[in-house]
């Protein structure tokens, strides 16, 4: 297989590659895609509750959240299978995790670069209720872990600082839970004020995450791959 494929070559495989799924899963990752988004992102910055984190990524599968950030200076990210099922599979990694470096600036300087504003949760007194946060603008959204929550660095240069409101006794929530009530207001809101064509993947992208999620679908996938480009030949 060539070290990069062209668009057009990704096209022509996953032509091929269909022939090895059941109509209905291939109907079904273009369905899915079409749904996908990368307006908005997850960032996550030093979780070491495994099942917390796998939890999250399940979630972001769930709401259509294609890109996970991971920054991971204090603790590696530990994937459960058994809490994920394998939702973590269809998702796009995006791992910070070098010693001796500034993991969060690095993390948070790449997603501006992108043009991502980027939101810290945190419940500071000047902090902005998720349901009154700006979605003109792609967002990062960052959480911390439960018992610490997000370091000073993280949320000092964040864009933004946002909280989910609550009425009772505690003052936080599960992770998890954290995560899914927060992509649930916005990618709700994302998608009532902001055209689809905007917040949706590109065509090219699209193309890219079928052809990367046909041949996880596929056992064997590179060698079919090799037998197409052989037979090319």
């Amino acid at each position: 297989m060539p070290d990069s494929l062209s668009l057009e070559q990704k096209r022509q495989l996953i032509t091929y590659l269909s022939e090895f799924v059941f109509e209905e899963r291939f109907k079904k990752l273009y369905e899915i895609a079409d749904k996908r988004t990368r307006y908005i992102t997850v960032v996550l910055e030093n979780i070491y509750q495994s099942h917390n984190a796998s939890a999250v990524l399940r979630s972001c599968d769930c709401f259509g959240v294609q890109d996970v950030y991971t920054v991971e200076t204090l603790y590696k990210l530990n994937i459960s299978k058994g809490v994920t099922k394998n939702a973590h599979k269809w998702l796009t990694l995006h791992r910070f995790m070098q010693p001796n470096t500034d993991n969060i600036t690095t993390c948070y300087t790449q997603l501006r670069a992108k043009g991502y504003k980027i939101a810290a949760t945190s419940p500071h007194a000047n902090s902005t209720s998720i349901s009154e946060l700006n979605v003109d603008k792609p967002l990062a959204l960052v959480f911390g872990a439960e018992k610490t929550g997000l370091t000073e660095q993280a949320i000092n240069q964040a864009d933004y600082n946002v909280y989910i409101p609550m009425d009772g006794f505690s003052e936080s929530l599960n992770l998890s839970v954290s995560v899914a009530l927060t992509l649930y207001e916005t990618t709700q809101r994302i998608k009532k004020a902001i055209e689809q064509a905007i917040w949706s993947l590109s065509e090219e992208e699209k193309t890219a995450l079928i052809f990367d999620w046909l041949k996880k679908s596929i056992r064997s996938s590179d060698r079919l791959i090799e037998l197409y480009f052989s037979e090319k030949l």
